[in-house]
C-alpha cells in the first residue's frame, strides 16, 4: 500500500506517505526542461483549487528522460516558483526507473502499468525513439518520460496512470471525482 512508503522532500527530509491518509494524491515525475513542462501550469491550479478538498501533490523531479531536470533540488524549486508560481511541494530529485529508482515508483508501476500513448503531437515522435532503444518498450510497465501522473485515491488505491500525453482536463476529472 502507498502508506506504506517514506520519500525524502526537496529539503532531505523523510516525509511519510501515511501521513496522507484520506487524501487523493497525484505522484507526478517532472523535469525543468521539457516540452511537458508548461504542464506545471495546470497542476499548480488543481493544487490551488482542490487543495482545502484533500488533494496533494508529490513533485518527483527526475532527470533520467534527456537530462531535462539538470539541477539541483533548490535550483529546480526555485525555477518552478518563479516560472510557474508553485506552491505544492517538490520531493528530492530521484531516478524513477532502474536500479537506483524509488521503491514507491516500483510500487506503483506494479500496480498501473504502461498503457499507451493519449493522442497528441508528440505521440508519433515519442514512440518512434522508444521504438528504436527497445521493441517491447511498450510491454514494460517503466516510466516513459517526464510528467507521467499516478492517482491516489482516499483509501490509498492507485486508481488511474496518465502519460505526458494526457489531456491535463482528463487528470482533473479523474482528481474531481476522487474528492
Amino acid at each position: 500500500m502507498i502508506y506504506d512508503y517514506t520519500i525524502k522532500t526537496g529539503k532531505g527530509e523523510d516525509l511519510n506517505l501515511a501521513d496522507y491518509k484520506g487524501k487523493v494524491i497525484m505522484v507526478v515525475n517532472t523535469a525543468t526542461g521539457c516540452g511537458f513542462t508548461p504542464q506545471y501550469e495546470p497542476i499548480e491550479q488543481m493544487y490551488r483549487d482542490y487543495h482545502d478538498k484533500g488533494l496533494e501533490i508529490l513533485d518527483i523531479p527526475c532527470n533520467q528522460f534527456g537530462g531535462q531536470a539538470p539541477g539541483s533540488d533548490d535550483e529546480i524549486h526555485e525555477f518552478c516558483t518563479m516560472h510557474f508560481n508553485t506552491t505544492f511541494p517538490q520531493m528530492k530529485k530521484s531516478d524513477v526507473n532502474g536500479e537506483n529508482e524509488l521503491p514507491l515508483y516500483t510500487y506503483l508501476k506494479s500496480e498501473k502499468g504502461f498503457e499507451g500513448f493519449d493522442e497528441h503531437d508528440l505521440k508519433s515522435r515519442l514512440e518512434e525513439m522508444f521504438a528504436k532503444a527497445d521493441p517491447d518498450w511498450d510491454k514494460k510497465p517503466d516510466i516513459k518520460w517526464n510528467f507521467t501522473k499516478f492517482i491516489i485515491d482516499r483509501d490509498g488505491n492507485v486508481v488511474a496512470r496518465f502519460e505526458p500525453t494526457a489531456d491535463m482536463a482528463k487528470v482533473e476529472d479523474c482528481v474531481k471525482s476522487l474528492l
